[in-house]
């Protein structure tokens, strides 16, 4: 296997891993959180990230993507990672990427997703819902788990308190850091 392949499908495992930190434990009515007019909400979040990894899959499979949005968050989830999964054995396999590098795989369509798992980590602290930080360098990110089953945090930071701001940057890092 490709080396540079076996980076993106990691980088899949990563963004799995993300998606399901920033939505494990959310409160029902996140789903629809909104800030604003004409701004996303969490279930719209992963409705587009799903459309964005089924755009990056048609490099390898052709034809379009363009996925209706499902009724409940907990659909497109599993869809999301279904999708995940599809696009993880399509990066182990050897099918040709069709006039796309890993380069442009990672800086587009898989940079975008994982900015839009960002906005989800970022709504739910503007929805009163915190998420606890975490060292991701000691993650346990595997490369063959897509699923919505992801393991809990293995190195979250000791001392963060919803209530509190957010700590100073290096600050609650671990010591070997």
């Amino acid at each position: 296997m490709d080396q540079e392949r076996a980076l993106l499908n990691h980088f899949l495992a990563a963004l799995a891993y993300r998606t399901q930190k920033a939505l494990r434990g959310a409160p029902e009515t996140f789903a629809d959180f909104q800030v604003g007019n004409n701004t996303r909400t969490p279930h719209e979040l992963i409705w587009h990230m799903t459309g964005v990894l089924g755009y990056a899959r048609t490099f390898f499979t052709g034809g379009t993507w363009r996925p209706e949005k499902e009724a409940k968050l907990i659909d497109d989830v599993k869809r999301f990672h279904d999708l995940l999964e599809d696009l993880g054995r399509i990066f182990l396999s050897d099918a040709p990427m069709n006039g796309i590098t890993a380069k442009q795989m990672l800086h587009g369509p898989l940079a975008d997703a994982m900015t839009h798992v960002g906005q989800i980590a970022m709504l739910r602290r503007l929805a009163g819902a915190p998420i606890a930080p975490e060292n991701f360098i000691r993650a346990d990110i595997q490369s063959n788990n897509l699923s919505e089953n992801q393991p809990s945090p293995a190195a979250p930071d000791p001392g963060w308190k919803p209530d509190l701001p957010p700590a100073t940057p290096g600050k609650g890092l671990s010591d070997d850091w």
